[in-house]
């Protein structure tokens, strides 16, 4: 299983040509796995000042799968929704990274990972990846962190193999099939009218809705551009465009999930709500509530539906806190 670890470009003779220096020294993970003479290249849009940890790859299921692992300790697995990437975790692998290792990595499709001829970008593909993943990097005593889609793909993993898994994070997403209000939004946002012209040819989802979902924060222009950078052309925006259909063609494995999701409703969890989500409301943190039976709920007042974003310091603060 080829891997792949550094910022881009050649990868040199030596490993320590691929080392960053100064204070990412200490966060860099080397792979003790066979490496290739090439690695992937991160794109000219790649900010490296927004996010200044290096880049890993690894071959799962036919996909080159980017992701970050960065830090030592116990493992915190960060799994992304539609239609951000490994980015979103980025102000709470700054400060978590001082105690945990931890481990973002983007869906095919999305960010820096690159999809395998014929791949759906359907939930149950990316959450094959997941565990396929947590698997090759032989991932053991496991904190999920799950946000959006990142719900169903992440914890649809986890309940596949809950050996692998000690925690919950848990922040305004579902693991269940969808009521009519988001089955709507899917297909506006998903269907084959509306949601090529929304979504594949104006972009709207990333270059608009994105931004305007984070409320106690304005991004930079900066911090759009790392967002929009992984959806450049029409055709680059069917994953995207995918999920939000599956809201109501997923339900089959939304179902299945919503069976299965007592294996592992008794970790120990912190369930994050920020109260300024348009997508997530009372409804469904009643039902994570009613769930998770060793559960610690924090408030994010006033921050939006992607939190790790919005408000990414706070909900570090308190994960490590927690965990104590």
């Amino acid at each position: 299983m080829p891997v792949w670890s550094g910022t881009g470009g050649h990868l040199g003779l030596a490993r320590a040509a691929v080392q960053p220096q100064g204070p990412l020294r200490s966060a860099f993970r080397p792979l003790d796995r066979h490496y290739s003479c090439r690695m992937p290249q991160r794109p000219p849009w790649f900010d490296e000042d927004l996010l200044p940890y290096p880049s890993n790859w690894i071959d799962v299921d036919g996909n080159t799968v980017h992701y970050l692992d960065v830090g030592s300790g116990p493992t915190l697995l960060m799994v992304h929704g539609n239609p951000s990437w490994s980015f979103l975790y980025r102000r709470m692998i700054a400060r978590l990274s001082e105690s945990f290792r931890c481990v973002a990595f983007d869906h095919p499709g999305f960010g820096l990972s690159k999809a395998a001829p014929g791949y759906g970008f359907t939930a149950a593909e990316h959450s094959a990846v997941a565990r396929s993943l947590v698997e090759a990097l032989d991932l053991t005593d496991v904190t999920v962190i799950v946000q959006d889609w990142g719900g169903p793909i992440g914890l649809a993993a986890a309940v596949r193999d809950p050996q692998r898994y000690r925690g919950l994070v848990v922040g305004n997403t579902w693991a269940w099939p969808s009521n009519l209000w988001t089955m709507g939004f899917g297909q506006i946002m998903g269907g084959p009218i509306t949601g090529d012209l929304l979504n594949r040819r104006l972009n709207l989802f990333v270059g608009k809705m994105l931004p305007s979902m984070m409320r106690r924060r304005r991004l930079t222009d900066a911090e759009v551009a790392m967002y929009t950078g992984p959806f450049p052309t029409p055709a680059s925006r069917r994953p995207a465009q995918v999920l939000p259909l599956q809201i109501r063609t997923a339900r089959p494995f939304l179902a299945d999930l919503a069976d299965r999701l007592p294996v592992i409703a008794g970790l120990p969890s912190l369930l994050f709500w920020a109260d300024g989500d348009i997508a997530f409301g009372e409804g469904e943190r009643r039902r994570w509530q009613s769930l998770l039976t060793d559960r610690t709920d924090h408030l994010l007042a006033g921050a939006g539906h992607f939190w790790q974003d919005d408000a990414g310091e706070e909900a570090a603060a308190v994960l490590a806190q927690w965990w104590r």
